[in-house]
C-alpha cells in the first residue's frame, strides 16, 4: 500500500485527524502528487511546504496573480504568525502586509518585483514593535527611494537588517552617510546589517570625478569596515555606484565593470559585466576566479577587446592561459561586441563544458565560428540546447550541424 492509498483510507478513520494529520508539520511534495495529498484531508499544523520539480507551466496552473490591495484585512489576517517568507508583485503588497494584519511578526522577508508605485492609497504606519528581523530585496531598478527610509523608521527595534536594492535617477550616490542618516540613526539596536546597494546617476551635472576611495571611506565612518565599493562608468552620461557588505551575501550581481575588488563572490550565480571601455583577456580570468560558481552571464560592451589582446584574435594562440568556467550553463552575448563571443567559444581562450543556453546576434555567431565549420569554436557549443537571436531570420538553418542539440 503506497502512501497516497494510507492517507485515502485513514482519512474516514476518526483516529486519522488525531494520530495522523494534526501531526503533520511539514511536506515536501512533487506536483505530480501535491493536490492529491494536499486534498485528502486537513492539516491543522502545517507549517512547511516545500515543493521541487516545480516549473513554470505548472506554477502558472496553481498560482494566479494575486495582489493584496484588493483583500481586506480580515481576509489575510494572522494572529499568530511570526515568520513570513514572500515574493510580491509591488511595494504596495509589502505595505499592505505591514498594515497591522499580522501583529505578532518578529521576521518578515520580502523579495518585491517592483518598488515604483503610482498608487495614492494611504497606508498604515504605526510602529512595528515586534519586528526584529527584516529582509527586502528588489533586483529591478527604481526611482522612489525615499519609501524605503520611511518603511525602516517604523522598526525602532529592528536587530538584522538585508537590503538589495538597485536605484536609479538620483543626483548622488548612495554611501555611507546616507546609510547613516536616512537609515541607521532611526534602527538604534540594530545588530547586523547585510547589504547591496547599488545608484545610477547622471554624471553631467557633476562637479568632481566619482571617487571609489572617497565612497569607501564613507563607509568606514560609520563602522562599515567590512564593505567594498565599486565605481562603474557606463557611458559618458552615467555612471554605477554600488556598496555591499562582505562576505558578498546574494546570489545576483547586476552590474560590474572593470574595475573590481580582488575578492571571492561565493555565493553569485547570475552576473552582468558592463562598461565603457573594453573587456580585456585578463578580466575574463579575474571573473573565473571571483566567480566560482558562476551559472549565468550577460555581457553588455560594444567595445572591442583593446588592442593589448588582439592577438587573442589568432587560434592556438599560447600568449594567454585558457579561462575555465566549470559551471556556466548561459552566455548572453546579445549585446557584446563579437570579440565576446570568440573570447567563450573558441577552445584556445576559454572552457565551457556546460553551456548549454547562448543568446547571440546571428551574423557575429557566423563570422565567429567560420560559417558554422571552424573546430576551435566546435567543442564549446556542442551542449547547447537553445540558441536565441535577436534578429529576424527567415528559414535560416545552416548552423543545426553544429550545434546538434538543439
Amino acid at each position: 500500500m503506497d502512501d497516497l492509498t494510507f492517507l485515502r483510507k485513514r482519512r474516514r478513520s476518526p483516529i486519522f485527524s488525531i494520530s495522523v494529520n494534526h501531526n503533520i508539520k511539514y511536506f515536501i511534495l512533487e506536483p505530480v502528487v501535491m493536490e492529491r495529498i494536499l486534498l485528502v484531508t486537513v492539516y491543522p499544523n502545517l507549517a512547511e511546504l516545500k515543493l521541487f520539480n516545480f516549473e513554470q507551466q505548472i506554477a502558472s496552473k496553481y498560482f494566479t496573480r494575486l495582489s493584496l490591495c484588493d483583500l481586506l484585512s480580515t481576509t489575510f489576517y494572522s494572529s499568530i504568525l511570526t515568520h513570513l517568507c514572500i515574493m510580491v508583485e509591488t511595494f504596495d503588497d509589502c505595505l499592505y502586509l505591514l498594515d497591522g494584519r499580522l501583529k505578532q511578526l518578529t521576521t518578515f522577508n520580502v523579495t518585491v518585483y517592483s518598488i515604483d508605485s503610482s498608487s495614492t492609497i494611504v497606508h498604515n504606519t504605526d510602529m512595528l514593535p515586534n519586528l526584529n528581523c527584516f529582509s527586502l530585496k528588489s533586483y529591478f531598478q527604481f526611482q522612489q527611494y525615499e519609501q524605503i527610509p520611511l518603511l525602516l523608521r517604523r522598526m525602532p527595534y529592528l536587530k538584522h537588517l538585508t537590503l538589495y536594492l538597485c536605484i536609479k535617477d538620483r543626483n548622488r550616490i548612495i554611501d555611507g552617510t546616507c546609510v547613516q542618516n536616512d537609515i541607521l540613526v532611526h534602527i538604534p539596536q540594530l545588530h547586523s546589517l547585510t547589504f547591496y546597494v547599488s545608484s545610477y546617476i547622471d554624471i553631467r551635472d557633476l562637479s568632481h570625478d566619482l571617487s571609489r576611495e572617497h565612497i569607501q571611506q564613507t563607509l568606514i565612518n560609520i563602522g562599515q569596515q567590512n564593505a567594498a565599493t565599486t565605481v562603474n562608468y557606463l557611458s559618458m552620461y552615467t555612471a554605477e555606484c554600488s556598496i555591499f557588505s562582505l562576505p558578498f551575501a546574494f546570489d545576483y550581481l547586476p552590474c560590474l565593470g572593470n574595475i573590481f575588488p580582488n575578492i571571492v563572490f561565493n555565493y553569485v550565480t547570475y552576473l552582468l559585466v558592463e562598461d565603457n571601455d573594453g573587456f580585456k583577456h585578463e578580466f575574463f580570468v579575474r571573473i573565473a576566479r571571483s566567480f566560482p560558481l558562476l551559472k549565468y552571464l550577460r555581457i553588455f560592451n560594444i567595445e572591442p577587446q583593446v588592442l593589448a589582446d588582439m592577438k587573442l584574435s589568432s587560434d592556438h594562440s599560447q600568449s594567454y592561459s585558457m579561462i575555465e568556467y566549470p559551471h556556466l550553463t548561459s552566455l548572453d552575448v546579445s549585446h557584446g561586441h563579437q570579440d565576446y563571443l570568440e573570447q567563450f567559444l573558441n577552445e584556445t581562450k576559454a572552457y565551457v563544458p556546460c553551456l548549454t543556453e547562448l543568446k547571440a546576434l546571428y551574423l557575429r555567431l557566423k563570422i565567429v565560428t567560420n560559417n558554422f565549420t571552424r573546430e576551435e569554436t566546435r567543442r564549446n557549443c556542442a551542449k547547447v540546447k537553445q540558441l536565441i537571436f535577436f534578429e529576424q531570420l527567415d528559414n535560416v538553418q545552416d548552423y543545426y550541424h553544429y550545434l546538434p542539440l538543439l
